[in-house]
């Protein structure tokens, strides 16, 4: 669900029956209106989806955003329903968990971190490549890595079908075999196509990060909890 913006009049003319813009500004000048628990006054107040607004006491709109990181295991998909696998909702014990959406897809075989949200303003500044939020990932390779994927990796890689190269991505050797990745996009299968350049099969990928937000170490696989203010405030 969007964040969209309105005016607080406007909001109030068109969710409380016959109450035109006089008689909301009537209103606020009277006191009778509270926004986030805060007296209004101006007309022109935004207001959004989020918004906790009331009339002479009366809740007109309780809306709670929601903010969730799950730890994503192997063979559980990433969407809201699907008819084969068990999908990542499938997994949340939340009680709004059929208004969340998910921010940043992790393919059926892949594991980590997963943020979910109810916020769309929020969840597109994480995803859109303009914002070059970084995602980390570990990654296990079939075959040895060497010195010449890095320079690789930062360069781009130019994919034909598509006619794209992608962004640089920074590469980091943890062991022959291990490696991080860090990347500001996220396209089809990008992490396993680029080491395919190289003919090297992925055998595990796992998010530990998107942005400052990292994976909980004490979330076992297919738990989840909400993120704090201190994770979610961008």
């Amino acid at each position: 669900m969007s964040a969209q913006s309105n005016r607080l009049d406007r909001f109030l003319s068109q969710t409380v029956s016959g109450l035109n813009r006089k008689a909301v500004r009537l209103l606020l000048a009277q006191g009778r209106v509270t926004v986030d628990g805060q007296i209004a006054r101006e007309i022109h107040q935004s207001v959004d989806f989020f918004s906790q607004i009331s009339l002479d006491g009366e809740i007109l709109q309780a809306n709670q955003a929601h903010y969730v990181m799950l730890h994503k295991p192997k063979g559980v998909v990433s969407a809201t329903q699907d008819p084969e696998h068990r999908t990542v909702i499938d997994l949340l014990d939340h009680p709004d968990k059929h208004s969340l959406h998910i921010v940043g897809r992790l393919d059926l075989n892949s594991s980590g971190l997963l943020l979910l949200t109810n916020d769309g303003r929020w969840s597109s500044r994480l995803t859109d490549p303009e914002h070059k939020v970084e995602k980390r990932y570990q990654v296990t390779l079939e075959n040895p890595v060497t010195e010449d994927y890095i320079s690789a990796f930062a360069e781009g890689m130019y994919f034909p079908f598509e006619e794209i190269t992608t962004r640089p991505a920074q590469l980091t050797l943890i062991n022959d075999y291990q490696v991080e990745v860090v990347l500001t996009e996220g396209r089809y299968h990008q992490i396993k196509r680029m080491f395919g350049r190289f003919r090297n099969p992925v055998l595990a990928l796992h998010r530990v990060a998107i942005g400052s937000i990292q994976l909980d170490s004490g979330l076992a696989a297919g738990d989840s909890r909400d993120l704090s203010p201190e994770e979610w405030r961008l």
